[in-house]
Protein backbone atom coordinates (compact mmCIF):
# COMPACT_ATOMS: atom_id res chain seq x y z
CA UNK A 1 0.00 0.00 0.00
CA UNK A 2 2.80 2.47 0.58
CA UNK A 3 4.39 1.80 -2.26
CA UNK A 4 1.03 2.49 -4.45
CA UNK A 5 0.54 5.57 -2.13
CA UNK A 6 3.91 6.85 -3.08
CA UNK A 7 3.75 5.99 -6.93
CA UNK A 8 -0.02 8.18 -7.04
CA UNK A 9 2.29 10.96 -5.26
CA UNK A 10 5.54 11.07 -7.69
CA UNK A 11 2.65 10.34 -10.79
CA UNK A 12 1.41 13.59 -9.30
CA UNK A 13 4.62 15.33 -8.95
CA UNK A 14 5.49 14.49 -12.84
CA UNK A 15 2.59 15.42 -14.46
CA UNK A 16 2.55 19.16 -13.77
CA UNK A 17 6.35 19.31 -14.75
CA UNK A 18 5.57 17.39 -18.02
CA UNK A 19 3.01 20.00 -18.67
CA UNK A 20 4.73 22.56 -17.85
CA UNK A 21 7.67 21.61 -19.97
CA UNK A 22 5.34 20.84 -22.95
CA UNK A 23 3.69 24.40 -22.48
CA UNK A 24 7.52 26.01 -22.52
CA UNK A 25 8.05 23.53 -25.68
CA UNK A 26 4.96 25.42 -27.38
CA UNK A 27 6.72 29.31 -26.12
CA UNK A 28 9.35 27.84 -28.14
CA UNK A 29 8.03 27.10 -31.46
CA UNK A 30 5.75 30.45 -31.35
CA UNK A 31 8.99 32.81 -31.17
CA UNK A 32 10.60 30.38 -33.31
CA UNK A 33 7.80 31.09 -36.15
CA UNK A 34 8.35 34.98 -34.80
CA UNK A 35 12.23 34.50 -35.68
CA UNK A 36 11.30 33.41 -39.26
CA UNK A 37 8.99 35.78 -40.09
CA UNK A 38 10.71 37.80 -42.20
CA UNK A 39 12.09 34.38 -44.35
CA UNK A 40 9.02 33.06 -44.42
CA UNK A 41 7.11 36.39 -45.68
CA UNK A 42 9.54 36.20 -48.56
CA UNK A 43 8.86 32.83 -49.60
CA UNK A 44 5.60 33.13 -49.89
CA UNK A 45 5.48 36.48 -51.57
CA UNK A 46 8.21 34.90 -54.04
CA UNK A 47 5.48 31.77 -54.32
CA UNK A 48 3.01 34.53 -54.60
CA UNK A 49 4.86 35.96 -57.57
CA UNK A 50 5.42 33.07 -59.67
CA UNK A 51 1.78 31.82 -59.36
CA UNK A 52 2.44 28.48 -61.22
CA UNK A 53 0.07 26.22 -62.20
CA UNK A 54 -0.59 22.39 -61.81
CA UNK A 55 3.35 20.56 -61.84
CA UNK A 56 4.98 23.99 -63.34
CA UNK A 57 5.98 24.61 -59.63
CA UNK A 58 9.69 24.96 -60.22
CA UNK A 59 10.46 28.34 -58.72
CA UNK A 60 7.96 27.24 -55.83
CA UNK A 61 9.09 23.78 -55.15
CA UNK A 62 12.61 25.16 -55.64
CA UNK A 63 11.99 27.79 -53.05
CA UNK A 64 10.55 26.18 -50.61
CA UNK A 65 13.74 23.41 -50.78
CA UNK A 66 16.07 25.92 -50.66
CA UNK A 67 14.63 27.04 -47.33
CA UNK A 68 14.12 23.10 -46.19
CA UNK A 69 17.89 22.77 -47.31
CA UNK A 70 19.82 25.73 -45.01
CA UNK A 71 17.95 24.67 -42.68
CA UNK A 72 19.60 21.31 -41.95
CA UNK A 73 16.60 18.83 -43.52
CA UNK A 74 17.62 16.39 -45.95
CA UNK A 75 15.56 16.86 -49.19
CA UNK A 76 14.59 14.06 -51.53
CA UNK A 77 13.49 15.97 -54.83
CA UNK A 78 11.21 14.63 -58.12
CA UNK A 79 9.74 12.07 -55.48
CA UNK A 80 6.75 9.74 -57.22
CA UNK A 81 7.99 10.62 -60.91
CA UNK A 82 6.73 14.11 -59.99
CA UNK A 83 9.66 17.10 -60.54
CA UNK A 84 8.28 19.33 -58.30
CA UNK A 85 7.24 16.87 -55.36
CA UNK A 86 9.91 16.75 -52.67
CA UNK A 87 10.03 15.01 -49.41
CA UNK A 88 11.95 17.27 -46.47
CA UNK A 89 13.07 14.95 -43.26
CA UNK A 90 14.82 15.41 -40.17
CA UNK A 91 15.78 13.93 -36.68
CA UNK A 92 15.16 9.89 -36.45
CA UNK A 93 12.98 7.11 -34.59
CA UNK A 94 9.59 7.56 -33.65
CA UNK A 95 7.22 8.89 -34.06
CA UNK A 96 7.38 10.43 -37.45
CA UNK A 97 5.33 13.06 -37.50
CA UNK A 98 4.37 14.92 -41.23
CA UNK A 99 3.08 17.83 -42.25
CA UNK A 100 1.95 18.75 -45.66
CA UNK A 101 2.30 21.62 -48.08
CA UNK A 102 0.91 23.16 -51.28
CA UNK A 103 1.83 25.62 -53.67
CA UNK A 104 0.31 25.51 -57.12
CA UNK A 105 -1.75 28.62 -58.43
CA UNK A 106 -4.86 28.90 -60.59
CA UNK A 107 -5.24 29.92 -63.67
CA UNK A 108 -6.60 33.09 -65.05
CA UNK A 109 -7.02 35.05 -61.70
CA UNK A 110 -3.34 37.06 -61.81
CA UNK A 111 -4.43 40.22 -59.54
CA UNK A 112 -1.95 42.85 -57.70
CA UNK A 113 -2.73 43.54 -54.08
CA UNK A 114 -4.93 46.19 -54.59
CA UNK A 115 -8.75 45.64 -53.25
CA UNK A 116 -10.02 46.13 -56.63
CA UNK A 117 -9.80 43.67 -59.95
CA UNK A 118 -6.34 44.49 -61.55
CA UNK A 119 -4.61 41.48 -62.98
CA UNK A 120 -0.73 41.70 -62.04
CA UNK A 121 0.10 39.78 -65.27
CA UNK A 122 -3.63 39.56 -67.36
CA UNK A 123 -4.28 35.95 -68.20
CA UNK A 124 -1.35 34.54 -65.70
CA UNK A 125 -2.53 32.92 -63.02
CA UNK A 126 -3.05 33.82 -59.61
CA UNK A 127 -3.02 31.75 -55.56
CA UNK A 128 -6.50 32.19 -55.67
CA UNK A 129 -6.45 29.09 -52.86
CA UNK A 130 -3.73 30.54 -51.15
CA UNK A 131 -0.79 27.76 -51.49
CA UNK A 132 1.35 30.44 -51.21
CA UNK A 133 0.78 30.71 -47.39
CA UNK A 134 -0.22 27.09 -47.15
CA UNK A 135 3.15 25.75 -48.01
CA UNK A 136 5.60 28.08 -46.54
CA UNK A 137 3.25 28.01 -42.97
CA UNK A 138 3.93 24.25 -43.33
CA UNK A 139 7.52 24.41 -43.90
CA UNK A 140 7.76 27.26 -41.32
CA UNK A 141 6.35 24.79 -38.79
CA UNK A 142 8.57 22.09 -39.68
CA UNK A 143 11.54 24.28 -39.13
CA UNK A 144 10.34 25.04 -35.52
CA UNK A 145 9.79 21.64 -34.94
CA UNK A 146 13.30 20.77 -36.02
CA UNK A 147 15.46 23.25 -33.93
CA UNK A 148 13.49 21.39 -31.16
CA UNK A 149 14.45 17.90 -32.39
CA UNK A 150 18.20 19.16 -33.13
CA UNK A 151 18.57 20.93 -29.32
CA UNK A 152 17.43 17.31 -28.01
CA UNK A 153 14.23 18.88 -26.37
CA UNK A 154 12.38 16.23 -29.48
CA UNK A 155 12.60 12.97 -30.13
CA UNK A 156 11.67 11.25 -33.33
CA UNK A 157 10.93 12.45 -36.77
CA UNK A 158 9.25 15.71 -38.50
CA UNK A 159 8.50 15.26 -42.47
CA UNK A 160 7.82 18.09 -44.61
CA UNK A 161 5.76 17.26 -47.78
CA UNK A 162 6.63 19.90 -50.88
CA UNK A 163 2.69 18.60 -52.64
CA UNK A 164 2.58 19.86 -56.00
CA UNK A 165 -0.93 20.18 -58.01
CA UNK A 166 -3.50 19.99 -55.53
CA UNK A 167 -5.88 22.13 -57.66
CA UNK A 168 -5.94 20.25 -61.02
CA UNK A 169 -4.36 16.56 -61.17
CA UNK A 170 -4.17 15.92 -57.23
CA UNK A 171 0.03 15.32 -57.19
CA UNK A 172 -0.57 13.20 -53.37
CA UNK A 173 -1.92 10.69 -55.26
CA UNK A 174 1.00 9.39 -57.08
CA UNK A 175 2.84 10.23 -53.49
CA UNK A 176 0.40 7.95 -51.97
CA UNK A 177 1.06 5.30 -54.65
CA UNK A 178 4.93 5.86 -54.05
CA UNK A 179 4.25 4.81 -50.29
CA UNK A 180 5.86 8.23 -49.35
CA UNK A 181 3.49 8.85 -46.32
CA UNK A 182 3.17 5.27 -45.09
CA UNK A 183 5.91 5.47 -42.31
CA UNK A 184 3.71 8.70 -40.67
CA UNK A 185 2.19 8.10 -36.83
CA UNK A 186 0.29 11.30 -37.58
CA UNK A 187 0.16 14.17 -40.35
CA UNK A 188 -0.67 17.79 -39.95
CA UNK A 189 -2.64 19.86 -42.69
CA UNK A 190 -4.10 23.30 -42.63
CA UNK A 191 -6.07 25.75 -45.02
CA UNK A 192 -6.45 29.48 -45.76
CA UNK A 193 -9.85 30.37 -45.10
CA UNK A 194 -12.06 33.31 -43.93
CA UNK A 195 -12.66 31.44 -40.32
CA UNK A 196 -10.44 30.32 -38.26
CA UNK A 197 -11.14 26.93 -36.62
CA UNK A 198 -9.86 23.40 -35.82
CA UNK A 199 -11.32 21.44 -39.03
CA UNK A 200 -12.59 18.17 -37.81
CA UNK A 201 -14.91 17.80 -41.08
CA UNK A 202 -15.08 15.88 -44.64
CA UNK A 203 -15.06 16.56 -47.88
CA UNK A 204 -16.21 15.67 -51.09
CA UNK A 205 -15.10 12.43 -52.72
CA UNK A 206 -14.32 13.09 -56.29
CA UNK A 207 -13.80 11.08 -59.79
CA UNK A 208 -12.12 13.46 -62.61
CA UNK A 209 -12.27 11.84 -66.30
CA UNK A 210 -12.55 13.04 -70.05
CA UNK A 211 -15.09 12.01 -72.61
CA UNK A 212 -14.29 12.06 -76.21
CA UNK A 213 -16.73 11.26 -79.49
CA UNK A 214 -15.53 10.25 -82.93
CA UNK A 215 -17.63 10.86 -85.86
CA UNK A 216 -16.96 11.10 -89.55
CA UNK A 217 -16.54 14.88 -91.29
CA UNK A 218 -18.80 16.30 -94.01
CA UNK A 219 -20.20 19.37 -95.25
CA UNK A 220 -22.80 20.92 -93.02
CA UNK A 221 -25.01 21.83 -95.87
CA UNK A 222 -23.84 20.20 -99.34
CA UNK A 223 -24.13 16.64 -97.89
CA UNK A 224 -24.50 16.39 -94.08
CA UNK A 225 -25.74 12.87 -94.36
CA UNK A 226 -22.62 11.53 -94.82
CA UNK A 227 -21.22 13.25 -91.53
CA UNK A 228 -21.70 11.65 -87.95
CA UNK A 229 -21.63 14.57 -85.52
CA UNK A 230 -19.41 13.99 -82.41
CA UNK A 231 -20.95 17.28 -81.24
CA UNK A 232 -24.37 15.88 -81.53
CA UNK A 233 -23.08 13.00 -79.24
CA UNK A 234 -21.84 15.70 -77.29
CA UNK A 235 -24.99 17.73 -76.70
CA UNK A 236 -27.05 14.57 -76.16
CA UNK A 237 -24.21 13.48 -73.43
CA UNK A 238 -24.73 17.01 -71.64
CA UNK A 239 -28.58 16.80 -71.68
CA UNK A 240 -28.48 13.31 -70.52
CA UNK A 241 -26.40 14.78 -67.30
CA UNK A 242 -28.33 18.11 -67.12
CA UNK A 243 -31.90 15.84 -66.86
CA UNK A 244 -30.26 13.09 -64.50
CA UNK A 245 -29.81 15.85 -62.30
CA UNK A 246 -33.37 15.60 -60.37
CA UNK A 247 -33.03 12.41 -59.93
CA UNK A 248 -29.66 12.50 -57.84
CA UNK A 249 -28.93 13.10 -54.05
CA UNK A 250 -28.53 16.24 -52.87
CA UNK A 251 -24.73 15.38 -52.04
CA UNK A 252 -24.23 14.76 -55.12
CA UNK A 253 -22.43 17.29 -58.16
CA UNK A 254 -21.80 17.27 -61.41
CA UNK A 255 -19.82 19.77 -63.46
CA UNK A 256 -18.36 19.12 -66.88
CA UNK A 257 -16.49 21.94 -69.14
CA UNK A 258 -16.63 21.02 -73.08
CA UNK A 259 -13.45 21.16 -74.29
CA UNK A 260 -13.78 20.75 -77.99
CA UNK A 261 -17.32 21.00 -79.86
CA UNK A 262 -16.05 21.77 -83.19
CA UNK A 263 -13.92 24.14 -85.14
CA UNK A 264 -16.18 25.22 -87.44
CA UNK A 265 -19.96 26.23 -88.48
CA UNK A 266 -20.01 24.78 -92.26
CA UNK A 267 -18.35 21.25 -91.30
CA UNK A 268 -20.02 17.97 -89.45
CA UNK A 269 -17.71 17.76 -86.37
CA UNK A 270 -15.72 14.30 -86.34
CA UNK A 271 -14.09 15.04 -82.77
CA UNK A 272 -15.60 16.39 -79.55
CA UNK A 273 -14.24 16.50 -76.04
CA UNK A 274 -15.85 16.93 -72.32
CA UNK A 275 -14.20 17.34 -69.28
CA UNK A 276 -16.50 15.66 -66.24
CA UNK A 277 -16.11 15.71 -62.40
CA UNK A 278 -18.66 13.76 -60.02
CA UNK A 279 -18.60 14.45 -56.21
CA UNK A 280 -20.57 13.24 -53.20
CA UNK A 281 -19.79 12.91 -49.77
CA UNK A 282 -19.13 9.26 -49.89
CA UNK A 283 -16.73 7.69 -52.27
CA UNK A 284 -19.81 4.81 -52.75
CA UNK A 285 -22.46 7.36 -53.56
CA UNK A 286 -19.92 9.01 -56.14
CA UNK A 287 -18.87 5.73 -57.73
CA UNK A 288 -22.72 4.90 -58.29
CA UNK A 289 -23.21 7.99 -60.12
CA UNK A 290 -19.76 7.75 -61.73
CA UNK A 291 -21.17 4.04 -62.96
CA UNK A 292 -24.35 5.81 -64.40
CA UNK A 293 -22.76 9.00 -66.14
CA UNK A 294 -20.36 6.53 -67.79
CA UNK A 295 -23.37 4.54 -69.11
CA UNK A 296 -25.16 7.66 -70.57
CA UNK A 297 -21.59 8.47 -72.86
CA UNK A 298 -22.36 5.38 -74.28
CA UNK A 299 -25.66 6.01 -74.68
CA UNK A 300 -25.09 9.66 -76.49
CA UNK A 301 -22.58 7.59 -78.96
CA UNK A 302 -25.05 5.62 -79.57
CA UNK A 303 -27.56 7.40 -80.89
CA UNK A 304 -25.58 10.12 -82.34
CA UNK A 305 -24.11 6.65 -84.34
CA UNK A 306 -20.23 7.47 -83.21
CA UNK A 307 -17.71 6.36 -81.31
CA UNK A 308 -16.93 7.15 -77.53
CA UNK A 309 -13.87 6.80 -75.28
CA UNK A 310 -14.24 7.44 -71.39
CA UNK A 311 -10.65 8.16 -69.62
CA UNK A 312 -9.99 8.03 -66.19
CA UNK A 313 -7.86 11.40 -64.93
CA UNK A 314 -7.60 10.55 -61.22
CA UNK A 315 -10.14 10.12 -58.00
CA UNK A 316 -9.82 11.62 -54.41
CA UNK A 317 -11.35 10.44 -51.73
CA UNK A 318 -13.36 12.12 -48.79
CA UNK A 319 -11.48 13.23 -45.66
CA UNK A 320 -11.55 11.25 -42.84
CA UNK A 321 -11.56 13.28 -39.93
CA UNK A 322 -9.94 13.07 -36.09
CA UNK A 323 -11.70 14.82 -33.68
CA UNK A 324 -9.05 13.56 -31.27
CA UNK A 325 -6.34 15.61 -33.23
CA UNK A 326 -9.18 18.22 -33.43
CA UNK A 327 -9.62 18.89 -29.69
CA UNK A 328 -5.29 19.42 -29.52
CA UNK A 329 -5.48 22.06 -32.42
CA UNK A 330 -8.65 23.52 -30.61
CA UNK A 331 -6.81 24.04 -27.26
CA UNK A 332 -3.56 25.18 -29.09
CA UNK A 333 -5.73 28.18 -30.85
CA UNK A 334 -7.14 29.12 -27.86
CA UNK A 335 -3.78 29.83 -26.54
CA UNK A 336 -2.88 31.94 -29.37
CA UNK A 337 -6.35 33.82 -29.31
CA UNK A 338 -8.21 35.90 -31.99
CA UNK A 339 -6.02 37.40 -34.76
CA UNK A 340 -5.48 40.86 -34.86
CA UNK A 341 -6.31 43.29 -37.49
CA UNK A 342 -5.16 46.91 -38.05
CA UNK A 343 -7.42 49.40 -39.20
CA UNK A 344 -5.84 49.63 -42.62
CA UNK A 345 -6.10 46.13 -43.17
CA UNK A 346 -10.00 46.51 -42.19
CA UNK A 347 -10.28 49.32 -44.86
CA UNK A 348 -8.70 47.02 -47.29
CA UNK A 349 -11.37 44.32 -46.26
CA UNK A 350 -14.13 46.49 -47.08
CA UNK A 351 -13.52 47.27 -50.01
CA UNK A 352 -12.79 43.70 -51.36
CA UNK A 353 -15.81 43.03 -49.69
CA UNK A 354 -17.80 45.96 -51.91
CA UNK A 355 -15.96 44.74 -54.77
CA UNK A 356 -17.33 41.07 -54.51
CA UNK A 357 -20.87 42.30 -53.48
CA UNK A 358 -20.41 40.84 -50.24
CA UNK A 359 -21.55 42.63 -47.04
CA UNK A 360 -19.02 44.56 -45.74
CA UNK A 361 -18.26 43.16 -42.38
CA UNK A 362 -14.25 43.03 -42.28
CA UNK A 363 -12.27 40.40 -40.87
CA UNK A 364 -13.14 37.81 -38.86
CA UNK A 365 -10.12 36.79 -36.62
CA UNK A 366 -11.87 35.41 -33.97
CA UNK A 367 -11.31 31.68 -32.75
CA UNK A 368 -14.40 29.45 -33.73
CA UNK A 369 -15.61 26.57 -31.03
CA UNK A 370 -14.73 22.87 -32.64
CA UNK A 371 -17.81 21.97 -34.25
CA UNK A 372 -19.45 18.48 -34.25
CA UNK A 373 -18.65 16.82 -37.29
CA UNK A 374 -21.43 16.24 -40.37
CA UNK A 375 -22.07 12.92 -41.90
CA UNK A 376 -23.07 14.98 -45.01
CA UNK A 377 -20.80 18.26 -45.04
CA UNK A 378 -21.05 20.17 -48.38
CA UNK A 379 -17.75 21.96 -49.57
CA UNK A 380 -14.90 20.75 -52.54
CA UNK A 381 -12.60 18.19 -52.70
CA UNK A 382 -8.73 17.42 -51.43
CA UNK A 383 -6.61 15.09 -52.35
CA UNK A 384 -5.44 15.21 -48.60
CA UNK A 385 -8.34 12.55 -48.11
CA UNK A 386 -6.66 10.14 -50.08
CA UNK A 387 -3.90 11.00 -47.65
CA UNK A 388 -6.13 10.32 -44.30
CA UNK A 389 -7.13 6.91 -45.36
CA UNK A 390 -3.46 6.26 -44.86
CA UNK A 391 -2.39 8.28 -41.76
CA UNK A 392 -4.37 10.25 -39.71
CA UNK A 393 -4.66 13.95 -40.28
CA UNK A 394 -5.03 16.38 -37.91
CA UNK A 395 -6.26 19.59 -39.84
CA UNK A 396 -7.24 23.22 -39.13
CA UNK A 397 -7.94 26.48 -41.35
CA UNK A 398 -6.90 29.50 -40.49
CA UNK A 399 -8.19 33.44 -41.45
CA UNK A 400 -6.33 34.65 -44.71
CA UNK A 401 -9.17 36.69 -46.42
CA UNK A 402 -12.11 38.77 -45.57
CA UNK A 403 -15.24 36.92 -44.52
CA UNK A 404 -17.25 35.75 -47.61
CA UNK A 405 -14.42 36.50 -50.00
CA UNK A 406 -15.19 34.31 -53.13
CA UNK A 407 -12.22 31.70 -53.05
CA UNK A 408 -10.47 30.68 -55.90
CA UNK A 409 -11.07 34.48 -56.94
CA UNK A 410 -8.92 37.41 -57.74
CA UNK A 411 -10.00 38.52 -54.24
CA UNK A 412 -7.94 35.91 -52.39
CA UNK A 413 -5.14 36.64 -54.74
CA UNK A 414 -5.09 39.96 -53.37
CA UNK A 415 -4.96 39.41 -49.77
CA UNK A 416 -2.54 36.55 -50.05
CA UNK A 417 0.33 38.92 -51.26
CA UNK A 418 -0.17 41.16 -48.54
CA UNK A 419 -0.41 42.07 -45.01
CA UNK A 420 -3.87 39.98 -44.36
CA UNK A 421 -2.60 36.81 -45.63
CA UNK A 422 0.58 36.68 -43.93
CA UNK A 423 -0.73 37.58 -40.86
CA UNK A 424 -2.87 34.27 -41.26
CA UNK A 425 -0.13 32.15 -42.51
CA UNK A 426 1.97 32.68 -39.30
CA UNK A 427 -0.53 32.19 -36.98
CA UNK A 428 -1.00 28.86 -38.81
CA UNK A 429 2.62 28.27 -38.62
CA UNK A 430 2.07 28.77 -35.07
CA UNK A 431 -0.97 26.43 -34.52
CA UNK A 432 0.89 23.88 -36.58
CA UNK A 433 3.56 23.33 -34.71
CA UNK A 434 1.97 23.43 -31.14
CA UNK A 435 0.15 20.69 -32.17
CA UNK A 436 2.80 18.77 -33.60
CA UNK A 437 4.82 19.38 -30.02
CA UNK A 438 1.51 17.80 -28.70
CA UNK A 439 2.13 14.83 -31.03
CA UNK A 440 5.64 14.38 -30.02
CA UNK A 441 5.57 14.65 -26.39
CA UNK A 442 1.97 13.17 -25.47
CA UNK A 443 1.65 9.23 -26.45
CA UNK A 444 -2.04 9.01 -25.09
CA UNK A 445 -2.92 11.66 -27.29
CA UNK A 446 -0.67 10.47 -30.00
CA UNK A 447 -2.67 6.57 -29.81
CA UNK A 448 -5.67 8.28 -29.24
CA UNK A 449 -5.51 10.17 -32.94
CA UNK A 450 -4.45 6.52 -34.32
CA UNK A 451 -7.06 4.38 -32.84
CA UNK A 452 -9.66 6.83 -34.48
CA UNK A 453 -8.04 6.56 -37.42
CA UNK A 454 -8.36 2.65 -37.21
CA UNK A 455 -11.88 3.25 -36.50
CA UNK A 456 -12.85 5.36 -39.14
CA UNK A 457 -11.09 3.52 -41.68
CA UNK A 458 -12.66 0.08 -40.42
CA UNK A 459 -12.29 -2.74 -42.63
CA UNK A 460 -11.49 -0.36 -45.93
CA UNK A 461 -8.44 -0.92 -47.94
CA UNK A 462 -7.15 2.08 -49.28
CA UNK A 463 -6.98 2.45 -53.09
CA UNK A 464 -5.48 4.85 -55.22
CA UNK A 465 -8.19 6.11 -57.85
CA UNK A 466 -5.68 6.92 -60.64
CA UNK A 467 -4.99 5.40 -63.94
CA UNK A 468 -1.33 3.20 -64.49
CA UNK A 469 1.91 5.06 -65.19
CA UNK A 470 3.73 8.19 -64.37
CA UNK A 471 1.45 11.77 -63.16
CA UNK A 472 0.42 14.27 -66.57
CA UNK A 473 3.28 16.10 -66.13
CA UNK A 474 3.44 18.90 -69.24
CA UNK A 475 -0.20 17.91 -70.10
CA UNK A 476 -3.14 20.89 -69.70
Amino acid sequence: MKKIIYFLLTLGAITPIFGQNKKNLKNEVIADVEKQKNELITISDTIWGAAEIAFQETVSSETLIAYAKANGFEVEEGVADTPTAFVATYGSGKPVIGILGEFDALPGISQKTVPEKTPLHPGAAGHGCGHNLFGTASLGAAVAIKNLIAEGKLKGTVKFFGTPAEEKFFGKLWMARAGLFDDLDACMDWHPADETEADVQSSLALVDFKVEFFGQTAHASADPWNGKSASDALELYTHGINAYREHIKPTVRIHYHIQDGGQVVNVVPDYARLWVRVRDTKREGMNEVYQRVMEMAQGAAILADVKHEINLISGIHEILPNRSGGEAVQKNLEILGDIQYSEEENKFAFKIQEATGKPKIGIDGKIRPLKETAEHPMGGSTDVGDVSFIVPVVRLGVTTAPKGTPWHSWAVVACGGMSIGHKGMLYAAKALSMTMVDLFTDKALLDLVKQEFKERKGSYRYEGLLPPGPPPVGQE
